[in-house]
């Protein structure tokens, strides 16, 4: 008998009609003689909703109190599923994060998983129910609710999967796949029928909303097979595979997005006494994330280091620097913000020079600056102003001939 985990987000849970979907769906899998352990977010925009109520209530509501707010969507999804199953003759059982045993370290709105006790979800598959567990949430060593970030559910699902030696695990969302880009923006954008690991852990980190980062770290790490697929259909969707067997003469599989960008610039006098691991050392243990990095130290000029932040960040960080201005030794800052992140993915990158110029070219046709560039073996990224992130998106769709696939 083999194990599957079913991770349903937020849309295919988003009310009681779709919850019977679900168990209905559930149902069947077990008919096939598979365990099954279902991991579930908060239904619909719930979570949207209670961060509004926090926020009506305070500017900038406690972390940890959030934590303790944000957490109980996902226990009402738990146990109207659980109901649902029952009702149609499933026995099942439901668990919150910290029942099922996940535990995770000791921060606040974006924890990471450190282990996973799984025995009391293997003793209730033993008893032949299925378990279904609330995603999104965890505890840590000293019994505090804690959360891990948005999209958190599908990084519970697969550390689960691989905590139980699941034979697979399904993403279930309301699209039937992962698509070359946002089909939502862009037209002639296709569905993938395989993806690399690698390639989505990419895309994952530079703004598609499909999939949770960690979540492919996961499944990368411990081999588990990965499917995205729509939970209103039975369409096949999308393998994540080591390395994917079909569309192989691609050499660009994706483009991706992320808006709200923010470029912050230290500036320091002559001579440089700056120290780039103070300025990120001091960022990072504020848990404040870099992306984009770009030091210019040049003689007869002020030497600078610029990088990018999510807006969300922005205030956090500058309150961060202007405490710590004079151990890390800059003299001013100055920030842009309305800029976005577009980026081009490939694992036939690697072995294809001039794909980098080629996205260069085709970005200055189409009279959109370039204001950062960041690369790596299988990614080309740039900064460019907001209001052309759709337009460098569809016209990097269409330089690297992603409309033509025919899948």
């Amino acid at each position: 008998m083999s194990r599957i985990v079913m991770k349903f987000g937020g849309t295919s849970v988003g009310n009681t009609e779709r919850i019977r979907n679900v168990a209905q769906r559930v149902i069947r899998e077990t008919a096939k003689g598979h365990e099954i352990v279902v991991v579930v977010s908060a239904m619909g925009k719930t979570t949207d909703e209670l961060v509004k109520l926090a926020k009506d209530l305070a500017s900038e509501p406690s972390k940890r109190e959030m934590d303790m707010l944000l957490s109980t969507g996902e226990q009402v999804t738990i146990s109207l599923l659980t109901m649902a199953l029952k009702h149609m003759g499933q026995d099942a059982i439901s668990y919150t994060g910290w029942q099922a045993g996940i535990g995770t370290e000791s921060i606040h709105s974006n924890a990471r998983i450190e282990h996973i006790d799984s025995t009391r979800i293997e003793q209730s598959l033993r008893d032949g129910k299925v378990v279904v567990v609330a995603g999104f949430q965890g505890m840590d060593s000293f019994g505090e609710l804690t959360t891990l970030g948005r999209g958190g559910s599908d990084t519970t699902a697969v550390a689960l999967a691989a905590s139980l030696n699941a034979k697979q695990c399904d993403i279930y969302t309301d699209v039937d796949g992962i698509y070359t880009s946002d089909p939502r923006y862009v037209d002639h954008a296709r569905k993938l029928s395989e993806l690399s690991y690698d390639e989505m852990l990419e895309l994952a980190n530079l703004g598609a909303g499909v999939l949770h980062p960690r979540a492919v770290e996961f499944a990368k790490n411990y081999g588990i097979p990965l499917s995205v697929r729509s939970s209103l259909s039975d369409e096949e969707g999308t393998i994540l595979l080591e390395e994917p067997t079909m569309e192989k003469n691609l050499i660009v599989r994706g483009v991706a997005f992320e808006t709200e960008i923010v470029r912050l610039t230290i500036g320091y006098e002559i001579p440089f006494n700056g120290s780039l691991a103070k300025i990120f050392t001091t960022l990072a243990k504020n848990h404040i994330n870099v992306d984009i990095i770009v030091q210019s130290i040049m003689e007869g000029t002020k030497p600078s280091v610029s990088f990018s932040i999510k807006k969300e960040d922005f205030a956090e960080c500058i309150q961060v620097l202007e405490t710590n201005k004079e151990n890390l030794g800059y003299q001013s800052s100055n920030f842009e913000i309305g800029l976005a992140k577009v980026s081009i993915v490939g694992s036939g990158m690697v072995s294809n020079p001039g794909v980098a110029a080629q996205m260069f070219d085709r970005l200055r046709i189409e009279r959109i600056p370039v204001k950062m560039v960041s690369t790596s073996e299988i990614k080309v990224s740039v900064v460019v102003p907001e209001v052309d992130m759709i337009r460098a998106t569809k016209a990097l769709h269409d330089e690297f001939g992603l409309a033509a696939i025919t899948v």
